[in-house]
């Protein structure tokens, strides 16, 4: 059996698991979190499950002191119980605060990969489209959709992300509080790249990790239409917004300079 290894120097780390009808899957992950980075929190945030989710976290933590659940009233998409779980990790004194799926698509077993790549940054990505990274059993459909999304990311915002949309991440907390987290209104696909677009705006320092992608093999996806279309259509304004603020500010440069605009 290999030895766990020592996150120790990192700080305090939790892991924050948001779910919606998880209970197949969740015990499951839990234990694999526990086992890989054994000093590792994890939070579990429960959108009013139908199916009993909570009432499992509940069970959970009773009987393991790393383990905490936040019950939120219903189901009001993945950003925003990420909001409420890094509000959570930042109130209560967490140095590194992890995205991670329910649904088994994250592989528990590689995020110690991510801890040790955050010792020289400030946001870790888990990404699919380095190299080393790879999905399985992902249908084409999906495949296009993640990469294509980040092809127009990084066409149209500028930045130099390989997979923008993935949801594999550890923060450090002093990341966390200089993203202006009560500026963000974005779910789903979208969440995740204004998250790493305001990182990259701040000059701060992004990683990315290969990670291989496994496609949940219970419950179902949370993937929709209208959450791509969100993405597309913030980031294309997003990219707007930005080319018209750097034409105003050399303008403005130019005028300084006493140069007449060209």
């Amino acid at each position: 059996m290999v030895a766990a290894l020592d996150f120790s120097d990192l700080g305090r780390i939790v892991v924050i698991i948001p779910t919606f009808n998880e209970r197949e899957t969740l015990p499951v992950i839990v234990e694999r979190v526990r086992t890989s980075v054994p000093e590792a929190h994890i939070l579990v945030a429960d959108d009013n499950s139908p199916d009993g989710t909570g009432r499992i976290a509940d069970e959970l933590a009773s009987t393991d002191e790393h383990i905490h659940v936040m019950h939120r009233l219903g189901k009001e998409g993945l950003g925003a119980a990420y909001l409420a779980g890094f509000a959570w990790a930042l109130q209560n004194g967490y140095d590194v605060v992890v995205e991670m799926d329910a649904d088994g698509s994250h592989q528990p077993e590689q995020l110690p990969r991510l801890l040790d790549a955050l010792r020289s940054a400030d946001l870790v990505l888990g990404s699919r489209w380095v190299p080393g990274g790879r999905t399985e059993n992902w249908p084409v459909s999906r495949q296009l959709i993640s990469r294509g999304g980040t092809a127009y990311t990084r066409l149209a915002l500028g930045v130099p992300i390989h997979d923008a949309t993935g949801g594999y991440r550890a923060f450090r907390a002093s990341t966390l509080r200089q993203l202006d987290l009560h500026e963000v209104a974005s779910q789903g696909y979208c969440f995740q790249i204004d998250l790493a677009w305001r990182a990259v705006q701040r000059g701060l320092t992004v990683r990315e990790v290969p990670i291989t992608f496994v496609e949940r093999t219970a419950g179902a996806s949370k993937m929709s239409r209208k959450i791509v279309a969100e993405a597309l259509w913030r980031v294309t304004v997003w990219g707007l917004d930005d080319k018209v603020t750097r034409l105003r500010r050399r303008a403005h440069q130019r005028r300084q300079r006493g140069q007449a605009p060209s």
